[in-house]
């Protein structure tokens, strides 16, 4: 064996762990839903071409906002708990786009200061959609 070979199995080994970390780092918050009208937005204005097919969307609370810089971010969204049991659709992830900012969506969200405010669709697509709020895990992508 030469010289080599313990520095290579060490980078692998960074490489590999380094990856891992990437992986399994997720953060948690809390959802809420909004209904339409979902124009204009905060971050696209009237332009409803920015509404993914899926409508999968949603609006940016204060935690994740950052000063405009998250419109068009992607974050993978799985609802994890909520006040009432059996709430959470189970294994279930989406992606959403962001497409707005919470403070300044045009109807009034289910509840207020959450890190998301969902639209119906992406809401529903987690969650009963009859549950006022809920704490997801979100991961951007």
């Amino acid at each position: 064996m030469s010289r080599a070979q313990p520095h290579k199995w060490l980078s692998l080994l960074i490489l590999f762990l380094v990856h891992l970390l990437q992986i399994s780092h997720a953060d948690v918050g809390s959802a809420a839903q909004y209904p339409p009208p979902y124009l204009p937005t905060a971050c696209y204005g009237s332009d409803s071409s920015q509404f993914p097919s899926s409508n999968l969307f949603a609006a940016a609370g204060d935690g994740i906002w950052d000063n405009g810089a998250s419109c068009g971010r992607q974050y993978l969204v799985r609802c994890i708990s909520a006040a009432r049991t059996g709430t959470c659709v189970p294994d279930k992830t989406i992606q959403i786009k962001i497409v707005d900012y919470a403070g300044s969506v045009n109807s009034q969200p289910s509840a207020s200061a959450t890190t998301m405010v969902l639209s119906q669709t992406a809401f529903g697509a987690i969650a009963n959609s009859s549950a006022e709020s809920i704490n997801i895990e979100f991961q951007q992508v």
